[in-house]
């Protein structure tokens, strides 16, 4: 496979994310079937504070969004991480690892103080990513909210993601 090439998202890529996105989702064992609607409620809402796209032949193959967080109601410099989409022929080929890499190294140069997210503890836990049952997501379970401190201060407390989450 040709190495992907990561880039921040551009204008002309909204349709290409949407049909990855819902790609990628459809297949997915835990899924609403709004992630793709959540993109774009999170664009239109400009708060998209990193969304990076996966590159094959010049065709969009992945994406990644963060988006800010806040934790008992304040904004502390924490995003939430995702959605995150592969194509889904090109699964466990790395894509999605790049995009979240390269995506905490944008984060950690706008002086992001952590992200957390909503997903799998078994793919999250290699960037550094753990189950942390001080911080909440209401109606989610423990195990599936995960943090990672970037400038090495913990946050606790209930975690609500930018009103684009309720997109459908």
């Amino acid at each position: 496979m040709t190495k992907p090439l990561i880039r921040a998202e551009d204008g002309a890529d909204a349709r290409a994310i949407r049909e990855v996105t819902e790609a990628a989702f459809a297949v997915a064992q835990h899924s609403a079937g709004t992630e793709g609607a959540i993109v774009d409620a999170l664009r239109a809402a400009d708060a998209l504070t990193v969304s990076l796209v996966a590159v094959i032949d010049g065709e969009v193959v992945g994406h990644v969004a963060f988006s800010p967080v806040t934790i008992d109601g304040a904004q502390i410099g924490w995003l939430g991480l995702g959605p995150l989409s592969v194509r889904p022929d090109l699964h466990r080929q790395g894509i999605g690892t790049a995009l979240v890499q390269e995506g905490l190294e944008r984060v950690r140069a706008l002086g992001g103080k952590g992200c957390v997210l909503v997903g799998d503890p078994g793919y999250y836990r290699r960037f550094g990513f753990v189950p942390d049952p001080a911080m909440r997501v209401a109606g989610v379970p423990a195990e599936y909210v995960m943090r990672l401190p970037l400038d090495g201060a913990l946050a606790a407390g209930e975690v609500a993601f930018h009103e684009g989450f309720k997109a459908s």
